[in-house]
């Protein structure tokens, strides 16, 4: 079975890893990437050309102002003008271009990863807080337009002034041209090294508590009805500015290496450049660099000076970068935990008839542990049965099989003969309504929450299975109807009214197979009432498994399987199953009316 959990990006891998990531998207856009790099290259030239055109100028004003000199001074102005003017225009193109590129690179990765993350396993969704979900993936969009700004628009035109530079300085000089490539290597190493070594460990370990942070806030807010029950805010508070305060300590740690870092790297940029202008001052002395020349080698200091200052910060940004999107990247590296078979058909269900052959089945989380080993259950067409049993006996487990939310480890499941695991979820899930204890609604309208399994269901299926589900009164009476929105997880309705919202979705669904999971146990008498009725109404024609605690609820049903430790120890109807003396199901029963 192929798991969704994976282990971290080592360290020598992790840099590749993202920047190999990026680059994949950034290459499925060939027309914007290559404009941004035109762009960008053309406007870095005419920046390298500048104290080419300014030494020659010079050259120009210090001879005599005939009309030869002045011609050629014009030129060079108009030289300079042309340069400047032409990389604003390219730098104006990169920019556009650039931002149609991180924009859909951005759209693309957030749609995929959330994809993904809806198809992980149950068991890694019980495993992840959703507010980290949700972080790693602001926090690595966050990044890519970073990365992309960084990599694109300063690290590439960094590389192709050092470059030219470089080759326009040894070709006048050889040695000049030997000091600026040794110092350009020396300082990129230099910023590598730290970046790698000493930023992006304590950077590493402060997205991990950034992580952190965020699953504690969102763990509160989502149970904020908890937090108000126990008066519990001033404990919330505490909890909250405890990681709060370790996350202050890992970012300060983290910002002030990156500090140092960059100070280290401006004294070497400095160096460097001090070698530089004393290596023109004594070509000068000797009589092989003239004013021109002079003002050449000045003139680049100050365009490369910031080019030289900024290359071992934009490292520690790229390194940044990596840092925040590595969770992201993870994700995408995950499989999930139950996948569909290349080329799966749809599953048609025309009866409902529902076996469980020799299954073996147990749970990752709990380290092996076998709770159905051979398993064999024949639940025949349109029959209704009860689900009972203690606690971890494996009730809710089998529902979850059924639905394919977890594979099994041996043996198989079918629905009319066609083995489960053959088939796509999507259109097994389809066929299969639930009905669970605690409905979830989304923050829609009520018309949208009913169709949510039929999304092209008409107004008029619509209200026609509210009406089966008892639900057309209580909406009838909302100032909005069906239109009313129903607020996070449906807190704006009762709890009866969110149990026939979630009977009147399986109406819709035309499902042939219900599983309700004890949908009454938690609501009044009244309401109660209400939606065993629409409960009764749904399991015509249908094959139902019903979870059942209260065992008062399912007297009435065809078969009842009784389960002890994942194994069946009873089965059959209530009435034989209340004469078997010292029965389970007999000793849970009268406990019950007890």
């Amino acid at each position: 079975m192929a798991s969704s959990s994976s282990r971290p990006l080592t360290r020598r891998h992790e840099f590749a890893a993202v920047l190999g990531f990026v680059w994949r998207r950034w290459r499925a856009w060939p027309a914007l990437l290559a404009g941004t790099l035109a762009g960008i290259a053309l406007a870095t030239v005419a920046d390298v050309m500048m104290p080419l055109l300014a030494g020659w100028l010079v050259d120009d004003v210090s001879h005599p102002a005939q009309a030869a000199t002045i011609h050629r001074a014009m030129r060079d102005v108009a030289g300079l003008t042309g340069l400047g003017v032409g990389g604003i225009v390219a730098r104006r193109m990169a920019y556009v271009t650039i931002s149609h590129l991180t924009s859909r690179v951005m759209t693309g990765i957030v749609t995929e990863a959330f994809a993904r993350v809806q198809r992980f396993s149950s068991e890694w969704h019980a495993s992840n807080f959703a507010g980290s979900t949700v972080r790693r993936i602001t926090r690595g969009l966050g990044a890519i337009d970073t990365l992309g700004d960084t990599v694109l628009l300063m690290l590439v035109p960094e590389v192709i002034v050092l470059c030219a530079t470089t080759g326009v300085l040894a070709f006048h000089w050889a040695f000049m041209g030997l000091v600026l490539a040794v110092g350009a290597v020396a300082l990129v190493g230099l910023s590598v090294v730290l970046t790698l070594h000493y930023v992006a460990p304590s950077a590493r370990l402060a997205n991990a508590w950034d992580t952190r942070m965020g699953a504690t806030l969102s763990d509160a807010v989502t149970c904020n009805a908890v937090v108000k029950a126990c008066g519990a805010e001033g404990r919330e508070d505490a909890r909250l500015a405890w990681v709060a305060g370790r996350w202050r300590q890992r970012m300060v740690r983290s910002w002030l290496r990156g500090t140092d870092s960059a100070n280290l790297q401006n004294l070497a940029a400095l160096l460097m450049r001090m070698a530089l202008i004393a290596g023109v001052a004594v070509l000068w002395v000797r009589g092989r660099a003239g004013p021109g020349d002079v003002a050449y080698v000045l003139t680049m200091m100050f365009v490369i000076q910031g080019y030289l200052r900024d290359i071992g910060q934009q490292i520690s940004v790229v390194q940044r970068s990596v840092n925040e999107m590595e969770e992201l990247v993870a994700l995408f590296a995950m499989h999930p935990g139950v996948a569909d078979r290349p080329d799966a058909p749809a599953l048609r269900v025309t009866r409902g008839h529902i076996r469980f052959e020799h299954v073996r089945f147990g749970y990752v989380r709990q380290h092996g542990r076998v709770l159905f080993d051979d398993l064999n259950l024949d639940i025949v067409p349109g029959s209704r049965v009860a689900l009972v049993g203690p606690s971890g006996s494996g009730k809710t487990t089998l529902t979850r099989l059924l639905q394919r939310l977890y594979d099994v480890q041996a043996g198989r499941i079918t629905i009319d003969g066609t083995d489960i695991a053959t088939v796509t979820q999507a259109s097994l899930r389809g066929q299969i309504a639930i009905v669970p204890q605690e409905p979830l609604l989304f923050h829609r309208s009520l018309a949208e929450n009913i169709a949510y399994g039929r999304p092209d269901a008409t107004p008029a299926e619509i209200a026609h299975a509210a009406r089966q589900a008892n639900a057309a009164d209580f909406i009838d009476r909302l100032p909005r109807g069906y239109a009313t929105m129903v607020g996070e997880r449906g807190v704006k309705l009762s709890g009866g009214e969110r149990q026939r919202i979630a009977i009147a979705r399986a109406f819709l669904s035309r499902a042939r197979i219900v599983i309700m999971d004890e949908a009454t146990s938690s609501l009044d008498s009244q309401s109660e009432v209400q939606v065993q009725q629409a409960m009764e109404r749904l399991m015509t024609g249908r094959t139902v498994l019903v979870i059942a605690h209260r065992l008062s609820t399912v007297m009435g049903l065809d078969r009842i399987i009784v389960f002890r430790h994942g194994q069946v120890c009873e089965d059959g109807p209530h009435a034989a199953l209340m004469q078997r003396e010292g029965g389970l199901y007999r000793d849970l029963f009268e406990l019950q009316s007890l």
